[in-house]
């Protein structure tokens, strides 16, 4: 019974570590073009050694609250390794559009929409729900500049790390990310830096619960 238990429980804490392999790691809030109408887009980055079930999931904007969020469609896994896309886009019609203007090859797009997520230009956010409501990662940003996303990259520990966080203005801007450019914007879509080895932030997580458990 004890074994059973106990497997019960390791399997929780992967799923659970699983989820938390999750990042936001672009987001465009104020775009020149690329969608019906414009859109709002933000990346999602799978630093973890799994491929990660995306069903059910929602996003809110800068109020963070699971009971206004907004649903996820489009795209219901990533892989280990992958970053994906979503834009704001009414049942998807976007999407032809979007991915012309960014001339995109091989990077998955979803999208959502509805009331009140739209990103403001003056400053807001993302945040990411999982099926149950669990918020996974969520990020804040300022004032944009027009044509320009918000890049974001993290250390080992999943904490934004300063040195790969920043305005993606022009290519090469965060050193050598891969980077689009379109009718004036600008965009690492698809792609990531500072991301840690496959599983490292899991692996940090489940040492800390693994060190917990010892404990008499």
């Amino acid at each position: 019974m004890k074994s059973l238990l106990a497997a019960a429980a390791c399997s929780a804490i992967v799923a659970s570590s699983a989820h938390a392999n999750l990042r936001i790691t672009e987001v465009m809030s104020s775009s020149n073009g690329g969608g019906l109408p414009t859109p709002d887009w933000f990346e999602i980055t799978n630093y973890g050694s799994s491929a990660v079930d995306l069903t059910g999931w929602r996003m809110d904007d800068g109020s963070v609250n699971f009971a206004v969020a907004v649903a996820l469609n489009g795209i219901t896994s990533i892989a280990a390794g992958q970053s994906i896309v979503f834009i704001e886009s009414a049942a998807g019609a976007g999407l032809p559009s979007f991915n012309t203007f960014w001339g995109l090859s091989g990077v998955s797009v979803g999208y959502y929409s509805g009331s009140g997520v739209g990103f403001s230009s003056g400053g807001d956010g993302v945040s990411l729900f999982d099926s149950a409501g669990t918020l996974i990662t969520s990020v804040t940003f300022g004032v944009a500049t027009s044509g320009s996303s918000f890049f974001y990259g993290y250390d080992g520990a999943g904490v934004i790390d300063p040195s790969y966080n920043g305005v993606v203005s022009s290519v090469g801007t965060l050193g050598t990310q891969v980077t689009y450019a379109s009718s004036g914007d600008t965009g690492s879509i698809g792609t990531a830096l500072g991301v840690p080895a496959p599983g490292a932030i899991a692996l940090l997580g489940l040492a800390g619960l693994a060190g917990r458990g010892r404990r008499r």
